[in-house]
C-alpha cells in the first residue's frame, strides 16, 4: 500500500499506467491507496471499506482536527494566568485558582460547581456527558503549588515568564500544566461537538501537595457519586526527549508510598566547653551517615520490570546493557552501583529510599543539648513489610540510644493494569503524538492522589510533558521551576488524543 499523504484527491479509481488504485477518506484527510497491476480488485475494495470504517469511527468522535496553532495560543493564555495564582500550600487558597477556570469553562458553556468543607480551598467539578453506554473517564490536576523561596529564584515564581523557549513558574511542572491541559481538553470536547460513549468529568482539586482533608480525601470520601469513574488521568508521567527528539513517554501505573521516621538521639546534656561520650548530635551524626550509606535490598514490580526492559529497546548500547543487567540477579549488583552514582532517579525506582531532609538539635552555643532529631522522608515501595524494614534501619543504625519514630502511612493500593483500555489507548495516543517514541509504564518515586482512586478500584495512570534526557534542574518543586514551551503545547495535544480515543463515540 502507498499513500500519498494529505494530498487532496478526488474519489473513485485511478490508472498510471504502472499503478490502479482508487481514493477516499481517512481522518478528515484525503488518502489515496494504490497497488501494483495484478492485484485483485476485491482486495483492494475491501482495503477501502476497512478504512472507511476507520474513518466513520473517527467521525463519529469528532468531525475534524483541532487547529492546534490556535489552541495552543489559547492553551499558553490559561496556563501562564493560572501560574500567577499564588497557590503556596500552605495556605492554599486554591479557590482563587478554581474560580478561574470555572469562568473560562462558564464561557464555554460547561457548567461546573465548586465542593469542598473549606471556602478557601474549594475544588472545581465539571462533566461533559457521552451517551452513557460506557462508564466515565476522570482527568484532574491539581490546583495548589508548594511553597517557594523567593531569594532563591532568578525570575518571579508567580510571574508565568517565558524565556529562551521555556515557561518559568511555580506549578509550572506541577501540576498547573496538567490542569490547564485538562481544561483545554473539556473546552475542546464542548466546542467541537465530540460524540461520546462515557462521560468525561474533570476535577481541579486543591490540597494534594500533603494530601489536604479538604482535597481528594473529602471528594472521595463525601462526593464520589460527583467523580466515581472507570478510569482516571493524573499528573505523574512525563518521558524524555533525547536530542530533541521524543523518545520515551512514561506512564505512572504505580507509585511508592510515604512513610516518613524521625530519629531520636539522647545523650548526656552539659557546658560545651566540656566534650563528653555519648554526645546526643554525634550520636545523630553517626546514625544519618549510616543510613545515607545504606541501601534497601532491590525489589523489582511487574511495572518497574517492564519499564527497564522496554526502556532498554530505546537506549544507547551502553546503558541498554545496564538496564537489561538490572532484570538479571546475576548481573544486577553491578547494574545497581551504576545507577546507584550514575543515574539515581532510577535508582530511586528499585528500592525503598531514604533521604535526610530535616535535623533538629540544640539551642545554645555553649550548651550540649541532651536531645537531637533528624526527620527521614522514606518513600517505600508499594509491598514493602515496613516493620521488617524498620528492623533492618535499627541495625544499620545499631545504636540503642537512637530511636526511630514512626508515623502512619497511607493505605497501599494495588498498582494499576497495563492491559486495560486506558493504557492502550494511551500508547496509541503516543503513536500519534510522539510516533518515534514508546510508551513505558512507571513507578514515581513521589505520591499523588491517585493512590485513593486506586483504592477505590479505579485503575488510575499518570501523565505529563516530556523533559529533555538527564535533565537534573529546574524540575518540579525546584528553584526557576520551568517547562519547555514545545513540550507543553505537545501534552495539551497528547491528553487530548488519549481521552478522545478512550471516550469517543465507537457507534
Amino acid at each position: 500500500m502507498y499513500r500519498a499523504n494529505y494530498h487532496r484527491l478526488p474519489q473513485g479509481f485511478a490508472d498510471d499506467g504502472l499503478h490502479t488504485g482508487a481514493c477516499t477518506v481517512e481522518d478528515g484527510r484525503w488518502v489515496r491507496i494504490l497497488r501494483r497491476k495484478g492485484v485483485g480488485r476485491a482486495r483492494l475494495a475491501r482495503m477501502i471499506r476497512l478504512i472507511a470504517c476507520l474513518f466513520i469511527v473517527t467521525s463519529c468522535a469528532v468531525a475534524q482536527a483541532p487547529d492546534w496553532a490556535k489552541i495552543h495560543a489559547e492553551a499558553l493564555e490559561h496556563f501562564t494566568a493560572l501560574i500567577k495564582i499564588d497557590t503556596s500550600n500552605p495556605p492554599g487558597n486554591e479557590t482563587k485558582a478554581a474560580e478561574y477556570v470555572k469562568a473560562v469553562l462558564a464561557r464555554e458553556g460547561i457548567e461546573s460547581q465548586l465542593l469542598g468543607p473549606n471556602k478557601d480551598r474549594l475544588n472545581l467539578v465539571a462533566r461533559i456527558k457521552g451517551n452513557g453506554s460506557r462508564k466515565p473517564i476522570l482527568i484532574m490536576g491539581h490546583t495548589d503549588v508548594v511553597g517557594v523561596q523567593k531569594e532563591k529564584w532568578t525570575v518571579d515564581p508567580f510571574g508565568g515568564l517565558r524565556k529562551d523557549g521555556f515557561i518559568y513558574g511555580r506549578g509550572s511542572l506541577d501540576d498547573k500544566d496538567n490542569l490547564t491541559a485538562c481544561l483545554m481538553t473539556m473546552i475542546l470536547l464542548k466546542r467541537m461537538k465530540a460524540q461520546l460513549d462515557r462521560d468525561v468529568i474533570f476535577v481541579a482539586e486543591a490540597g494534594e501537595e500533603g494530601f489536604a482533608p479538604e482535597g481528594m480525601r473529602h471528594l472521595v470520601e463525601k462526593q464520589w457519586p460527583e467523580i466515581e469513574a472507570e478510569f482516571a488521568l493524573a499528573e505523574g508521567g512525563g518521558g524524555f526527549t533525547r536530542g530533541g527528539e521524543a523518545t520515551v513517554v512514561s506512564v505512572a501505573a504505580t507509585e511508592k508510598i510515604g512513610a516518613g521516621v524521625t530519629l531520636v538521639a539522647r545523650g548526656p546534656a552539659g557546658h560545651g566547653s566540656v566534650p563528653v561520650l555519648g554526645n546526643a548530635i554525634a550520636r545523630l551524626a553517626r546514625a544519618v551517615a549510616r543510613v545515607t550509606e545504606w541501601q534497601a535490598p532491590m525489589k523489582l514490580n511487574d511495572v518497574t520490570r517492564a519499564y527497564f526492559e522496554r526502556l532498554a529497546s530505546v537506549s544507547p548500547p551502553e546503558k541498554a546493557k545496564v538496564y537489561r543487567d538490572i532484570l538479571d540477579p546475576k548481573t544486577a549488583p553491578a547494574a545497581e552501583e551504576y545507577l546507584r552514582v550514575n543515574e539515581p532517579g532510577l535508582n530511586s525506582v528499585l528500592r525503598t529510599g531514604i533521604s535526610p531532609t530535616i535535623i533538629q538539635g540544640g539551642f545554645r552555643g555553649n550548651v550540649i543539648p541532651s536531645e537531637a532529631r533528624a526527620t527521614l522522608d522514606i518513600r517505600a515501595l508499594p509491598d514493602e513489610d515496613l516493620p521488617r524494614f524498620y528492623e533492618m534501619l535499627r541495625s544499620v543504625i545499631g545504636d540503642p540510644a537512637v530511636e526511630i519514630e514512626t508515623r502512619g502511612r497511607r493505605e497501599t493500593p494495588p498498582p494499576s493494569r497495563l492491559d486495560t483500555e486506558m493504557f492502550r489507548a494511551l500508547e496509541r495516543a503516543q503513536k500519534t503524538v510522539y510516533p518515534k517514541a514508546i510508551t513505558v509504564p512507571a513507578m514515581l518515586t513521589g505520591g499523588t492522589d491517585m493512590q485513593p482512586l486506586r483504592l477505590k478500584g479505579v485503575p488510575s495512570y499518570g501523565v505529563g510533558p516530556l523533559r529533555e534526557e538527564g535533565a537534573a534542574t529546574n524540575g518540579a518543586h525546584s528553584d526557576d521551576e520551568r517547562i519547555g514551551e514545545a513540550a507543553f503545547y505537545k501534552f495539551v495535544e497528547f491528553l487530548w488524543t488519549a481521552v478522545i480515543e478512550v471516550a469517543g463515540s465507537k457507534r
